[in-house]
């Protein structure tokens, strides 16, 4: 049974549909919408649409329901809806559950459009917020309430790389009936195993390593068949952040090699982290798998690994960063990561600057910081370019 299979085996073949054609890979069904063989079976679909019946682009497609279903065997969810962007299925994992006068307690260290969504948009039709330090369990129980109707996370936060006891934090939510909605980006569906540690709506942008690289826009929202079809989908196929075929289809490539790039990441990632470690133009060297992260043992005993992503502090402030940052010859600068390439943004100027300066401070992000996604380079060469672009500091 698929189910049975190990990862790699389920990101190759999981989810296959074969034309009358046989074709090997996945076939685009590049259309809006279907055709009928009669009015009584438009108005049957119409009704009650089966798991291979497809009526409108917007409400489901065989290329897109190809990848939802692979990687909700990935996760080992129920079911899945694939969205035009990780940002969409934050918003409608949320808003397709909340209305006025609802509850929410969220971790404070989130990715700045996720905090957005929080602090603008729901407050703004009547939703109350609660943020807390999401590391901080006693704080997780003070703030939660029985009227409290969702708790959101990130499993690892970006771009200061806390990791959060996601099993703990899911049993106090469970314990006033809350729904524990995970944006799992950073920690991979590779390295964590949310719903098994309590996870009810899993969350990721497919942008980041799903595809890794660099080449489309495109989400998901993963959860049990009733949530994904009776409070989801309504929202979605009403609102139209739908994914498109042709996204499907790549990253539905991008699923067959997710697990070897992310485990080179990863070691590369290890690699670099403690070749930095007491390095003098960096003050801080902030990795999920050095023994010296705040959270290591979480990081260990939830998410297997440290993960993609190192977070850096310059010596000397945004003026060092920057003269850093310049000096690079292999990661480039952007704002992506989880890409096959080595990525590496300066989050005050860019992800996090409509956060003001105390929030900044508070969340640890200081005008030193960079984030740096390690790609699949070979670690040596990559070690290299960042001890000459320091040396330049």
């Amino acid at each position: 049974m698929p189910q049975d299979w190990k990862k790699r085996t389920k990101l190759v073949h999981g989810g296959i549909r074969r034309s009358q054609y046989g074709e090997v890979a996945e076939p685009i069904f590049l259309t809006q919408g279907f055709v009928y063989d009669s009015a009584e079976q438009a108005m049957q679909r119409f009704e009650d649409a089966g798991d291979d019946e497809f009526i409108y682009a917007r409400y489901g497609n065989p290329t897109v329901r190809m990848f939802e279903e692979r990687i909700a065997l990935l996760e080992g969810a129920e079911d899945a809806f694939a969205t035009a962007s990780g940002m969409a299925a934050v918003n409608a994992a949320l808003v397709s559950m909340l209305k006025a006068g609802d509850h929410v307690v969220s971790a404070r260290a989130l990715f700045g459009s996720c905090l957005y969504i929080l602090e603008e948009i729901l407050t703004r039709y009547g939703v109350e917020v609660t943020f807390v330090d999401g590391t901080d369990l006693d704080a997780w129980r003070a703030a939660v309430r029985p009227d409290t109707k969702v708790v959101f996370l990130e499993t690892m936060s970006n771009p200061t790389l806390e990791v959060i006891d996601l099993k703990s934090v899911a049993e106090i939510a469970h314990d006033v009936g809350a729904t524990v909605i995970v944006d799992n980006v950073f920690a991979t569906p590779v390295f964590s195993q949310a719903i098994e540690l309590g996870a009810d709506v899993v969350v990721y942008s497919a942008t980041k390593h799903i595809d890794g690289q660099g080449r489309v826009l495109g989400g998901v929202v993963l959860g049990t068949r009733e949530y994904i079809r009776k409070t989801l989908e309504p929202y979605l196929k009403h609102t139209g952040g739908a994914m498109s075929p042709f996204t499907a289809w790549l990253l539905l490539k991008g699923l067959e090699t997710l697990e070897l790039r992310v485990r080179a990441q990863a070691d590369g990632a290890m690699a670099i982290a403690e070749a930095l470690q007491g390095n003098p133009k960096l003050t801080r060297v902030v990795y999920p798998g050095l023994p010296d992260h705040p959270n290591f043992e979480i990081a260990q005993e939830q998410l297997e690994r440290g993960g993609t992503v190192i977070a850096l502090e310059v010596d000397g402030g945004q003026a060092a960063a920057f003269r850093f940052l310049n000096a690079l010859k292999i990661a480039v600068i952007s704002n992506n990561l989880g890409d096959a390439k080595s990525i590496i943004t300066h989050p005050t100027t860019t992800t996090h600057q409509r956060l003001t300066e105390e929030q900044r401070a508070e969340l640890g992000i200081t005008p030193g910081l960079v984030r740096l996604s390690v790609g699949i380079e070979d670690p040596d060469d990559l070690i290299a370019d960042i001890s000459q672009a320091l040396d330049a500091v």
